[in-house]
């Protein structure tokens, strides 16, 4: 009974701490996620023909630069892009009110219900402009989080070098010390391959619907590509929601149901195609959760903290599992949040 109860109260603290410690922790595990990526990409390039032929050290800022210079990128992109699409809107509204006006003809309901109708029910009902502050400060808590996301990256490669001469330290002898360093490794190649494939099979699906939504005249199309790419990360629903958005965006561009639903099908055989067919054969056994445990994780973090968390919680889970599978002790609960059994 007092070992149920002080677990409780463990379990209670733990997610008050979480909870209320979301604007620190957020950054340091994106960075740590991010670290993970970077490293075993900087690794990757030792089969390039001339980066491979650089130190270590050199390919892991090379890496830190170009991971750098993205985060800027994505950040100028979005200011880019909902500036634009405030832009559109009027012409949005137009299209939208055509296709109201042909659906009501086709259906002899040409007087009701109108656009106007429509849009004092609905639009007319929300105050925008009091969206404006809390979109603005929203953007702003955005930039930041990259700002330190990079900036934590940083300094965890920056530490990475000195980190085994702690542990041995830690350890008090070289013995202990190097089967830490060997389980450690161990943990860390997996947890990278796991997150590096992940993320190329991320960037391929974005590339992919990016090509789809250029050929069909998708307007912000390399926005919703690299917002269906980061989405891809939550399983299930991040899928639905990453096509939703363009699907929504091409009937206010295009006015037409068909085309709408020519783009919705064209994003969905996508989807298919990499999470059916390229996720199983480059992920191996590096992913091998539950649904379960996928649908609870991504409950508990999106209930913590929000969209970020919904996107950090598969890959926090997945490398949570990694990690208890690499020690003797904690290796049958891997085992019972895996798919399968085998981890």
């Amino acid at each position: 009974m007092r070992n149920a109860t002080y677990g409780t109260a463990l379990t209670l603290m733990l997610g008050w701490f979480l909870w209320i410690g979301q604007p620190v922790l957020l950054p340091v595990l994106a960075a740590v996620i991010s670290v993970y990526v970077l490293l075993t990409a900087a690794e990757s390039m030792q089969d390039l023909p001339i980066v491979g032929r650089l130190p270590a050290w050199a390919r892991r800022t090379m890496i830190l630069i170009v991971f750098a210079f993205a985060v800027v990128l994505l950040f100028i992109l979005v200011i880019n892009n909902l500036a634009q699409v405030a832009a559109a809107l009027p012409r949005y509204e137009t299209n939208l009110e055509m296709l109201v006006t042909r659906s009501a003809s086709l259906l002899r309901i040409e007087d009701e219900p109108t656009w106007e109708n429509v849009r004092s029910v609905t639009l007319d009902q929300v105050d925008f402009r009091s969206w404006v502050a809390p979109a603005l400060l929203s953007l702003r808590g955005f930039g930041v989080t990259l700002f330190l996301v990079v900036l934590y990256a940083s300094f965890f490669i920056a530490e990475r070098g000195v980190m085994a001469r702690k542990v041995v330290i830690a350890m008090g002898g070289e013995e202990a010390g190097s089967r830490a360093i060997s389980l450690l490794s161990r943990i860390n190649e997996r947890i990278g391959q796991y997150l590096f494939v992940k993320t190329v099979l991320n960037v391929i699906l974005g590339a992919i619907s990016f090509a789809i939504m250029v050929l069909l005249g998708i307007e912000f199309a390399l926005f919703w590509a690299v917002l269906i790419a980061f989405l891809n990360y939550i399983p299930y629903i991040g899928s639905l929601i990453g096509v939703i958005f363009p699907v929504l965006l091409s009937l206010a561009q295009f006015g037409t149901l068909g085309m709408a639903g020519v783009v919705a099908v064209s994003l969905t055989l996508a989807q298919v195609f990499v999470g059916a067919y390229l996720e199983p054969r480059m992920m191996g056994r590096a992913f091998n959760l539950s649904p379960f445990v996928v649908l609870l994780a991504l409950a508990f973090w999106s209930t913590l903290w929000g969209l970020p968390g919904a996107l950090l919680a598969v890959p926090m889970t997945a490398s949570l599992v990694l990690v208890l599978a690499e020690i003797q002790t904690t290796r049958p609960i891997a085992v019972l949040l895996s798919a399968s059994g085998k981890v």
